[in-house]
């Protein structure tokens, strides 16, 4: 009959800040003492790290579903106000969702037409100017006073054009031929989700919100709506940042005439949407092609147009467009975009940034409209600190 009896477990409740909890007897004082509390948060830890990790591979081995859904989501939330500003002009959603659509078709068939027209218009000037321009590398390295085996590269060559030429180079081809037909199936995809997210987002978020109730109701409508607000702030702010970075790069590179100066200033504004790396690369580039086009001057005048124009929007730009609440610290974009791209390469690095500002957001409003959760709320000395 002990093992029905309640005697081996008291507990004691004092205080007035809430409950404590002593526990009599074995094997309860295993768990009650300080190491006790260490493998109970032990356990925890290892029961969400698999939790999060079965969700990551469920996540990699569905790439062609979430990676769409993601950035499908991301595209609908930007476009949120354009929808709403349609809708409150009295047109249907299916038409407003199509008005919506075919814009950014519009504006992606327009840069892309620019983008082939300004290579075919300069690629065959590029083309002799970078062979003069390898001619003229291979001449100063012959005057450095270390001696350069030219064997050595001339092999290099050839066994660069031999695995063009095997089989090996075939397969990945193949591989390629898989890639691109991925790639399609995604993007049908996306544009698909994207039609149902413009046209019945709401209808859709409501209905996954039936099971709540109270509270959790509550929560669920503040992070749906912070949600859309950090990803549709991100993105607008991002695109005007890139767009000014860019047209500031497509000025410099067109008064320094440099060639490819309208595809590099694309390029600028694609790689805007990487923090902190897009912009390193982007110089790096536009200088090599100003470096192979017209000299090591306007290369080092190419980096001085890139540095000017990130300083100002760095300092001026971001603080204003981006507002305090997307503002990320510097360690936090590093590791996310490092995590975001070893789990999901170039896509991993572009969406790492927005799903961590969305998640900090959602942080911010866990207990209410301008309550954060409570293990992250300030301190009082740090809020003092901060107004100071």
């Amino acid at each position: 009959m002990g093992l029905f009896r309640d005697r081996t477990v008291r507990i004691d409740q004092h205080g007035t800040d809430g409950v404590h909890v002593r526990a009599v007897g074995r094997p309860w004082t295993l768990w009650a003492d300080a190491f006790g509390a260490l493998a109970i948060r032990a356990v925890q830890i290892i029961v969400v790290v698999a939790l999060a990790a079965g969700i990551i591979w469920g996540i990699r081995q569905l790439t062609v579903v979430t990676i769409p859904l993601v950035i499908a989501l991301i595209l609908a939330s930007a476009f949120a106000p354009l929808m709403a500003w349609l809708r409150g002009r009295g047109i249907p959603s299916f038409v407003a969702t199509l008005i919506t659509l075919f814009a950014i078709a519009l504006v992606l068939t327009a840069v892309g037409w620019l983008i082939v027209w300004a290579v075919r218009d300069q690629w065959d000037e590029l083309a002799t100017q970078a062979q003069g321009g390898f001619t003229d590398l291979m001449a100063w390295a012959g005057t450095l006073p270390f001696q350069i085996d030219h064997a050595q590269i001339d092999g290099w060559l050839k066994a660069l054009t031999d695995f063009v030429t095997s089989a090996q180079f075939g397969s990945g081809a193949l591989a390629g031929v898989s890639a691109v037909a991925n790639f399609i199936t995604g993007l049908v995809l996306m544009v698909v989700m994207l039609f149902f997210f413009l046209k019945d987002g709401p209808q859709m978020w409501a209905f996954l919100l039936r099971p709540f109730r109270g509270e959790p109701y509550q929560r669920a409508l503040r992070v749906g709506d912070k949600t859309v607000t950090v990803l549709g702030s991100y993105v607008r702010g991002t695109a005007t940042v890139a767009a000014v970075d860019a047209v500031g790069i497509l000025i410099g590179l067109l008064i320094l005439q440099v060639p490819l100066a309208l595809p590099l200033a694309v390029l600028v504004f694609l790689l805007a949407f990487i923090p902190i790396v897009g912009a390193t690369l982007a110089g790096i580039l536009a200088a090599l092609v100003a470096l192979v086009a017209n000299g090591w001057v306007v290369a080092l005048l190419v980096v001085g147009v890139v540095v000017l124009v990130n300083q100002l929007e760095g300092n001026l730009l971001q603080p204003v467009l981006m507002g305090r609440s997307m503002q990320l610290h510097a360690f936090v974009i590093l590791i996310a975009l490092t995590a975001g791209t070893v789990l999901g390469g170039i896509v991993g690095a572009v969406l790492a940034v927005p799903i961590t500002a969305v998640v900090w957001g959602i942080v911010q409003v866990w207990d209410g409209p301008h309550t954060p959760a409570r293990w992250a709320r300030p301190h009082r000395r740090e809020a003092i600190a901060r107004t100071d």
